[in-house]
């Protein structure tokens, strides 16, 4: 959530930085006046507030000294009416005002990159070599290895669900315990979470209200599948001060991730790239301000080993302003090399929200005995099905086989 405060105080400046996300104007200038007419709502109840004490210190006087209170009553009276409705107005503008400032996205950091779409995005370095073949790559749902299903997960769901057998099923589960352990050895403290998020949960993390249509709701119950589980680790810190000696806080977890995909109708309709359900182990940090810089870098290059550490060639690509995430201030996508596709295609976004979840889950640090609203950041490490589906392409055989990374054989 921006800072209210910020965007009363110089509107021109959070305008300026949240059209480069594409926030329409309108609802900018409904935000300030709403905003404005809350600061000055409040401001009228704190005066009448200071009236009625003083009329109360002088009713006091009044009796202890015989006098008349009628006429002091009538006008501490009428202050209690006038109190009351202000407080009933202001009540109503803050809600309001919430609701439509819970819509608003996060600010891009001053140095990311102007663009519109992805189309403007900035390829930062390739890392690794891409494989060379002795004969046409096919894409991974072409191979002969016979690991994925397609056929049944849409009998036993619906499209965009696979269901994976045998060695593909095997090597699924061989990569989840290979990145967790991973990352555990960078320092990440293992978590297992609900695969389930009551919404304020997900309120607190962005993904309501504005994202509801891509979730999948519980009939009946204040819960939702979690579309990744940066919404559960987050979330363990909601509403909570920490003491600044335990930061940075580095988490990780797998779990299986949901998504309508509402959006994506027509794209990626073969393969494993876009699910319903698939598997993600993903990282999340919670540290003070000035340590999340330093913790990106690190989430970033923990990422990109990990891919290194399987042989995959990958890019490292600096996200431009109309493509960031919705909490996101600066966003940094890994692609993998996809020869059956001839491309690299997104295995993992490491983002930097700085404050705006945290002020969203009231996610503080004790310094000082100042409580600090923390700094939040998250990234996968990695998608499991596509980085399944990379190793198909990157490491199958003339005969449709593939081989497996070396690292992985000790996990079979």
């Amino acid at each position: 959530m921006i800072d209210i405060k910020l965007l009363q105080k110089d509107f021109d400046y959070v305008v300026k930085a949240l059209q480069k996300k594409g926030v329409d104007n309108a609802l900018l200038n409904n935000l300030k006046d709403l905003a404005l007419k809350t600061k000055q709502k409040r401001q009228e109840m704190e005066d009448v507030t200071a009236e009625q004490n003083l009329l109360s210190k002088e009713f006091g006087r009044y009796k202890k000294e015989n006098l008349d209170i009628s006429e002091l009553q009538e006008k501490i009276n009428a202050l209690k009416t006038k109190k009351q409705e202000l407080e009933d107005e202001v009540r109503t503008l803050e809600d309001d005002l919430n609701s439509i400032i819970l819509s608003v996205p996060n600010m891009p950091d001053e140095n990311v990159p102007f663009g519109v779409d992805e189309n403007e995005n900035v390829i930062l370095e390739v890392i690794g070599e891409k494989p060379t073949f002795n004969f046409t790559p096919k894409e991974h749902w072409d191979l002969s290895c016979d690991w994925l299903d397609f056929e049944r997960g849409v009998k036993l769901a619906k499209s965009r669900f696979t269901a994976i057998k045998g060695d593909g099923a095997r090597l699924e589960r061989a990569l989840i315990n290979y990145m967790l352990d991973f990352n555990r050895q960078r320092g990440f403290n293992e978590w297992y979470v609900p695969f389930m998020a009551n919404s304020n949960t997900l309120q607190g993390t962005g993904q309501l209200p504005k994202f509801a249509d891509d979730l999948f709701k519980i009939e009946g119950e204040d819960l939702y599948l979690i579309p990744t589980a940066e919404v559960s680790l987050t979330n363990l810190y909601n509403d909570e001060i920490i003491d600044k000696s335990e930061l940075p806080l580095l988490l990780t977890s797998y779990t299986p991730c949901f998504r309508k995909e509402a959006g994506s109708a027509g794209r990626d309709t073969r393969g494993l790239i876009r699910q319903h359900q698939f598997d993600k182990v993903e990282m999340v940090a919670i540290t003070s301000q000035e340590q999340s810089n330093e913790i990106f870098e690190k989430m970033v290059n923990c990422a990109s080993d990990l891919l290194s550490s399987l042989g995959l060639c990958h890019q490292k690509v600096q996200l431009c302003t109309g493509d960031l995430g919705f909490s996101a201030a600066v966003t940094i996508d890994l692609e993998v090399w996809l020869p059956g596709q001839n491309k690299f295609r997104e295995i993992s976004s490491i983002s930097n929200t700085r404050d705006f979840q945290a002020r969203r889950a009231k996610i503080r640090y004790k310094e000082d005995k100042k409580n600090i609203l923390a700094h939040t950041l998250n990234g996968s490490s990695l998608a499991v099905g596509r980085t399944l589906l990379a190793i198909m392409e990157n490491y199958q055989q003339a005969d449709g086989s593939v081989k497996i990374p070396e690292v992985l054989k000790k996990y079979l």
